[in-house]
């Protein structure tokens, strides 16, 4: 009784950390018992607590003897099986030297132990409190969704995509997946001399997917680190389409996005390769139980070109629906989750 009184009289200080590729991201979040009065974004040059980045969190963490500090996992050696169950997790993937979590008693998340411990240790100053999967972030953003139809989801950072399949809730496969893996593959293309101006660029990197050769086939079969179905019919697709919410209306206009520059273009079709891939693997890994995909749901946290939605639509026949994000934000949603604010 003591304590609640005692942590009303202060405010929570919510500390949210996203490491970039040269950068990093903290949002922080002031609450009252009354709920948000205040927030704060700023982006340092360093991959790494420097002191102008600890000072910046040492400024509001003491005002306060309540604040949390949570990071988004970026690990490279991290993913999410559709199973919770001990017996079956080595059936997908060997986690003798990872960290596993189960998420809503239905699927499971790991980290590789090192990286986990490399990052505790990196922020031993700080303190953490909570260690966030990307694939924890992607069914919280789209909770709207994932209970629904079979689609396929993305997480956009800018060396990593976490890509998941699910349907009413429950996972069906997921992949996590760097983009730096192909770099060198589409810089070969785009810089190759054979290629000119009256040529196009082939998107079907290793053959790609064939949908008249697919079989696809039924096959049966943690909290935090810290602490279509085949749409059949007329009336289910409209049914579908009414799902839709307004931001998803307006990005199947290809104006919407921004336009390409070199960058962004080589960027967006590793992007489009890696989904292509993983796709592929979906439906012929026979571990997991695949179905025909329609649909992908993108959690954009970069600013993704158009380039990237035609690719998707016009190679793989997939309708694409983009919602912007900020993963900072997104992952202050979840430490509000946690702490039930």
């Amino acid at each position: 009784m003591l304590s609640k009184i005692f942590e009303a009289l202060y405010l929570k200080v919510l500390v949210n950390i996203v490491i970039k590729r040269a950068s990093t991201v903290v949002y922080i979040e002031l609450y009252s018992k009354k709920g948000n009065i205040d927030n704060v974004h700023a982006e340092f040059p360093t991959v790494k607590p420097d002191e102008k980045l600890l000072e910046f969190i040492h400024t509001y963490t003491k005002e306060s003897p309540f604040y949390y500090i949570a990071i988004l996992d970026n690990a490279s050696l991290q993913g999410a099986l559709p199973t919770c169950a001990k017996s079956r997790l080595s059936y997908y993937a060997d986690l003798s030297d990872c960290e596993y979590k189960c998420y809503a008693e239905q699927w499971a998340y790991y980290t590789a132990k090192t990286e986990l411990y490399a990052l505790e240790k990196l922020y031993k100053e700080t303190g953490v409190d909570f260690v966030f999967s990307p694939f924890v972030l992607l069914a919280n953003f789209f909770k709207d969704k994932i209970n629904g139809h079979l689609a396929l989801y993305a997480l956009i950072e800018e060396d990593f995509l976490s890509i998941a399949v699910f349907e009413e809730g429950k996972l069906f496969y997921a992949q996590h997946l760097n983009i730096q893996e192909t770099a060198s593959v589409v810089d070969d293309i785009l810089l190759s001399d054979d290629l000119t101006e009256n040529e196009s660029i082939d998107l079907d990197m290793d053959g790609g997917i064939d949908l008249e050769e697919i079989d696809v086939e039924d096959h049966g079969s943690l909290e935090d680190f810290g602490d279509i179905e085949d749409l059949d019919t007329i009336e289910e697709i409209e049914e579908f389409d009414d799902s839709k919410d307004a931001e998803e209306e307006l990005l199947e206009s290809d104006d919407v996005l921004e336009s390409s520059d070199e960058d962004n273009f080589n960027e967006d079709y590793q992007r489009f390769s890696l989904i292509q891939k993983s796709i592929a693997n979906y439906y012929k890994d026979e571990r997991y139980e695949s179905q025909f995909l329609e649909n992908i749901y993108i959690a954009d946290g970069v600013g993704v070109s158009s380039d990237l939605k035609k690719y998707l639509e016009e190679e793989m026949f997939l309708n694409v629906y983009i919602r912007h994000t900020e993963i900072d934000a997104e992952v202050c949603e979840l430490v509000k989750e946690e702490l039930g604010l």
